[in-house]
């Protein structure tokens, strides 16, 4: 009895380096999905131009319904609408407060284009395309069609992820585009016609504050945030096991995880482009 209590407790023991082994091992494996598949993309835009523009496509403007597979275009759309008004709304309050509201123009112009168009693209892009990246990848690789393309000599990396992140980091761009131009228009609306706001005002310190640099930044941020989202959704498709359920949760697993490089990269991506003291274009401070 000594020596199975003995074993009992080496075991209990032994799990959390089991645990940490064990998350090192996933790190490992989708930091090399990773790099295999960006070292693909040369690769698949060659070799696989039908199925990158399939996948462009898919995810510009969806299949079947507009309610059930519509694109992601109007998803961005009504989500940079929804965003940008609270912003207008919440800016010309705030701005009030300290009798500093012909500053709201500026202030539009710096937090939309730097923050809020390429953060609320790339949780649409994750939410919508990603999730579906997942299933896509993760539903052949349960029923075995992963391993029928190899078997066939056809190289799944670069056909399945390679074309996608390719395609993601492709139709962002006009996808970010049409969620910045909702976001503009969208806090012009509420500080100009329901605050009350002067639009000669707003319109002047917009235009000051607005650099194209900045646009040029900020449509950066979006094609990373695109590759980054892309690249973990089918990671973890790639690699899901354990039937539909694990499918299921292997979606869920990516999502958070995009979520979070989200965040972190858009932190780190606003330090690296705009300073730890960014300047206002045309205001000297």
């Amino acid at each position: 009895m000594a020596v199975v209590d003995a074993v009992h407790r080496l075991q209990r023991a032994a799990r959390p380096v089991r645990s940490a082994y064990g998350g090192l091992v996933d790190v490992g494996r989708h930091v090399t999905f990773f790099y295999r598949t960006l070292a693909s993309v040369p690769f698949a835009l060659l070799k696989y131009r039908k199925h990158v523009l399939a996948q462009i496509s898919e995810i510009s403007f969806g299949t079947n319904s507009l309610l059930s597979g519509g694109g992601t275009i109007g998803i961005v759309f009504a989500m940079s609408l929804a965003a940008a008004m609270m912003l207008g709304v919440e800016t010309q309050r705030g701005l009030e407060l300290v009798g500093m509201t012909t500053m709201s123009g500026m202030l539009s112009a710096i937090a939309n284009t730097r923050e809020l168009a390429p953060v609320v693209v790339a949780i649409a892009l994750a939410a919508k395309v990603g999730t579906g990246f997942t299933a896509q990848i993760g539903a052949m690789r349960i029923s075995d069609e992963i391993d029928a393309l190899d078997a066939m000599a056809i190289r799944s990396i670069p056909f399945l992820a390679g074309t996608r992140v390719l395609a993601a980091m492709v139709c962002v761009l006009p996808i970010f585009m049409i969620g910045l131009l909702a976001s503009y228009l969208s806090t012009r609306l509420v500080i100009v016609f329901f605050g009350g706001a002067s639009a000669g005002t707003y319109d002047y310190f917009f235009h000051l504050a607005l650099a194209p640099q900045d646009l040029l930044y900020s449509a950066l941020k979006a094609v990373v945030f695109a590759a980054v989202v892309s690249l973990v959704h089918c990671s973890y498709g790639y690699f899901a096991a354990g039937g539909p359920a694990g499918v299921g949760q292997a979606a869920g697993r990516a999502l958070r995880t995009a979520i979070l490089a989200i965040g972190v990269l858009d932190v780190l991506m606003t330090f690296a482009l705009w300073g730890l003291v960014p300047q206002i274009p045309g205001t000297g401070f």
